[in-house]
């Protein structure tokens, strides 16, 4: 990672501040002018930002055919992070995520991938008509969630099918797991197999010894970052890295121009220019006040007796990540659901449930006065649920269902007609939709799956709980779609 003064400029931000103090004025989009039609309250909480909410001027370049600031701007990005190259993803790390996949596969290749890769994964499959081959990630039992894929596992099915042409892996998890990049990177590279790296929770590494390595670090051809998570730009800003000659760097800018909408925000890209300029200047310190930070939570609940902290020592020989704190209330018999709700109550909103844990995702923002008011009020949650806890009552996690059978390809499925039936009758159709429960958003169902009891009973178990379903018609999920028969 680089932090010499060739990359300490913000260029598209410049160039946006630039524009706005000429004081031109603008007879093009967008309609509000620069805040001026903008509703008045809406205006009047975004404030003079709104100004800068501007179009496609030549002198503040174009994405799709950078020439000035933009290609400065994701020029310095390489440079910070080690890239060959690196593209800006104003639609999320999802863009990102199909991109890596349909420069990485032609139509009817192979990908391995594990079952438990984020939904966003799919969608890639569909629209480049890739097939998928899935491997199962290891699970720990006391905290009933899955961690990483080994990289014995890897070169197991690797072996088994030479078919395969990418891998892609998610590192690191929602709860901060690390895969072993660098012994799968060699695995695949033996092979000449690309690895692709959905890192949307870790933009923040590669900066400080104290936290796991970086994907592109670990060798990864490309990986997916999502600069929104855990540094400072606006929800929806991600990254796209690319390193290595085993990509077409032509290729990777194609693709991302043509998942890229013609009216990219500027606000979103300039926060991009920013958060990298930003992580640029001050990484390692800011990974050391994330730290510093999650410590004082992470002690806090490992000091009440009963609770179960998410430790380096609970993830074998996975690397963790600690700015992530991931509390399981089971000892308590309590749900996850039930703790975040209670601290939902007392005005703390956390990152995930699931069944039996909480997650809180701190970053280097949490350094204020704010967070340690915050914490006392989890203390005294975490005191109240302590006094009333249910000792007898231990709650069990329930593991995802085995990986369904394939009855159809995605692409085939996405172009079929469909029906709904109920839930409970749908056991042997070939479901027609994605079904995940969100948080953490990995599928149960995707879609060209067989649909079996042990699913459907899996998916009452977690509307039981009270687990938010997403991506199915019915957000009851008592209909499901299915292909017609």
């Amino acid at each position: 990672m680089r932090s010499d003064k060739k990359c300490s400029r913000m260029p598209l931000v410049a160039a946006m501040l630039k524009y706005k103090y000429d004081d031109v004025y603008p007879l093009h989009t967008p309609g509000h002018k620069g805040g001026r039609g903008m509703q008045r309250l809406l205006r009047q909480e975004l404030g003079a930002g709104v100004q800068m909410d501007v179009s496609l001027m030549s002198e503040l370049d174009d994405i799709h055919e950078p020439v000035s600031s933009i290609k400065e701007a994701q020029q310095l990005a390489a440079a910070t992070y080690g890239s060959d190259a690196c593209f800006w993803a104003v639609n999320g790390t999802t863009q990102a995520i199909h991109a890596m996949l349909l420069t990485a596969l032609k139509p009817g290749e192979k990908v391995l991938l594990p079952r438990n890769a984020h939904r966003s994964v799919a969608g890639g499959l569909i629209l480049g008509d890739i097939e998928a081959v899935y491997i199962k990630p290891e699970y720990n039992c006391e905290f009933g969630i899955q961690t990483q894929v080994t990289a014995a596992a890897v070169e197991q099915a690797l072996a088994q099918d030479s078919d395969i042409k990418a891998v892609l892996l998610t590192s690191p998890s929602y709860y901060g797991i690390a895969a072993p990049l660098q012994e799968i990177a060699a695995i695949c590279h033996r092979r000449g197999i690309v690895l692709l790296v959905d890192e949307a929770h870790g933009p923040h590494l590669g900066f400080s010894d104290l936290l796991p390595p970086s994907a592109l670090q670990g060798g990864a051809d490309a990986c997916a970052q999502s600069t929104h998570k855990l540094l400072g730009a606006m929800t929806q800003c991600s990254m796209l890295h690319v390193q290595g000659e085993r990509l077409d760097l032509q290729r990777a800018a194609d693709v991302m121009s043509l998942l890229t909408t013609t009216s990219p925000n500027y606000l979103l890209m300039a926060s991009l220019d920013a958060a990298r300029y930003q992580v640029q200047q001050h990484g390692r310190q800011m990974a050391e006040t994330a730290l510093q930070a999650a410590e004082k939570l992470r002690q806090l609940c490992a000091g009440m007796q009963g609770l179960k902290v998410l430790e380096q020592t609970d993830c074998g020989a996975f690397l963790l990540d600690r700015t992530k704190v991931t509390v399981n209330f089971s000892g308590w018999g309590y749900t996850g659901i039930e703790a975040g709700e209670k601290l939902r109550q007392a005005g703390v909103a956390v990152e995930l449930v699931d069944e039996s844990n909480v997650l809180f995702l701190v970053t280097y923002a949490d350094n204020t006065e704010d967070f340690d008011a915050a914490l006392e009020r989890i203390e005294a949650v975490l005191a109240d649920m302590q006094k009333n806890k249910r000792s007898a009552k231990i709650i069990k996690a329930v593991q995802l269902p085995p990986p369904a059978q394939s009855g159809l390809g995605l692409r085939s499925v996405f172009n079929s007609d469909k029906i709904n039936i109920r839930l409970q009758d749908a056991a042997g159709c070939i479901c027609g939709e994605q079904v995940s429960f969100y948080p953490p958003g990995i599928p149960v169902l995707l879609p060209g799956e067989i649909i079996t009891e042990e699913i459907i009973a899996y998916c009452r178990k977690m509307k039981e709980l009270g687990l938010p379903v997403s991506g199915p018609a019915d957000s009851n999920l008592e209909l499901i779609r299915v292909v017609k028969p």
